[in-house]
């Protein structure tokens, strides 16, 4: 069992009406985890009823519901979530190159606007199938969320330049082995940035700190990204942090808008919750 804080004292940073969170994963019951991912987050199960209450807490809106790990690459808990959830929430699932126009169809229906690349331990489809699954994306107008160690960047640029969806860098870049703010990895952000299709998303920061809380070395590249391009930052909130085990390592949530958007100046907040993404995931 987690206890998973759902409520308490007001952020500091007041999110504008619409506010959009960029990451999330949502579950609900009778879904079971499948082989080859992490298994279903700990007890108690966080549902969409949870999420909301956290939303209120935080003043979210509306939300975008990345696919989990642990149903690897069956979207059928998702889409159960999305049907629930209705006109506030837009989906990021799992394809690959074998996916069928039938099932793409049915996602698209089923209000997933994306596809999901993670290429660490436990992902459903990793680099391997990046150009299989951007050639289906670009033609659906999907956009793609990529995640991989990004110390390793600079091997997979060439590759992420030659994307023809919009996509996310996600997780702050996942930089595991640390990166300078004017080191060679960020250069890297920019260029991609700068090549058009690259968005860079703010979340989950405690995933790939070097220095832990309040994650300063995460900030010192947010700030520099944030000032290159603030127009490309999505801000989420990684809800319900699947990496805490124990209700000693689950962060505060309200305390953690108000560390990573609290690096950011008023106008690039209101631009990473509400103008970047309202435009980027196509909500109305």
């Amino acid at each position: 069992m987690i206890d998973r804080k759902l409520t308490g004292a007001a952020p500091a940073i007041k999110l504008p009406k619409g506010a959009i969170d960029s990451q999330s994963h949502i579950f609900l019951p009778g879904y079971p985890a499948l082989p080859g991912g992490p298994g279903n987050p700990p007890d108690p199960l966080p549902t969409p009823e949870m999420y909301l209450e956290m939303a209120k807490w935080l003043g979210i809106d509306r939300v975008v519901i990345t696919q989990g790990n642990a149903q690897q690459g069956d979207n059928s808990c998702l889409l159960a979530v999305l049907e629930k959830m209705g006109a506030m929430a837009k989906g990021v699932g799992v394809i690959d190159g074998d996916t069928s126009e039938a099932e793409l169809d049915r996602l698209s229906d089923g209000g997933i606007v994306g596809a999901r690349i993670m290429d660490l331990n436990g992902g459903a489809v990793g680099l391997e199938a990046l150009e299989a699954v951007d050639e289906k994306a670009a033609a659906r107008g999907w956009i793609m969320a990529v995640q991989f160690n990004g110390s390793d960047i600079l091997d997979h640029e060439a590759r992420l330049a030659g994307l023809k969806s919009r996509w996310i860098l996600d997780h702050h870049g996942k930089f595991f082995r640390g990166a300078a703010p004017d080191g060679p990895e960020v250069a890297a952000v920019k260029r991609l940035i700068d090549g058009g299709n690259c968005w860079f998303k703010l979340a989950g920061c405690y995933e790939s700190s070097q220095t832990g809380a309040p994650y300063e070395d995460i900030a010192a590249v947010a700030r520099v990204i944030a000032a290159h391009a603030s127009d490309r930052l999505l801000w989420g909130t990684n809800w319900p942090h699947n990496l805490a085990k124990t209700t000693e390592e689950y962060p505060d949530d309200g305390l953690l808008l108000d560390t990573v958007l609290g690096w950011l100046d008023a106008e690039t907040q209101k631009k990473a919750v509400l103008d970047n993404p309202e435009e980027f995931f196509g909500f109305s």
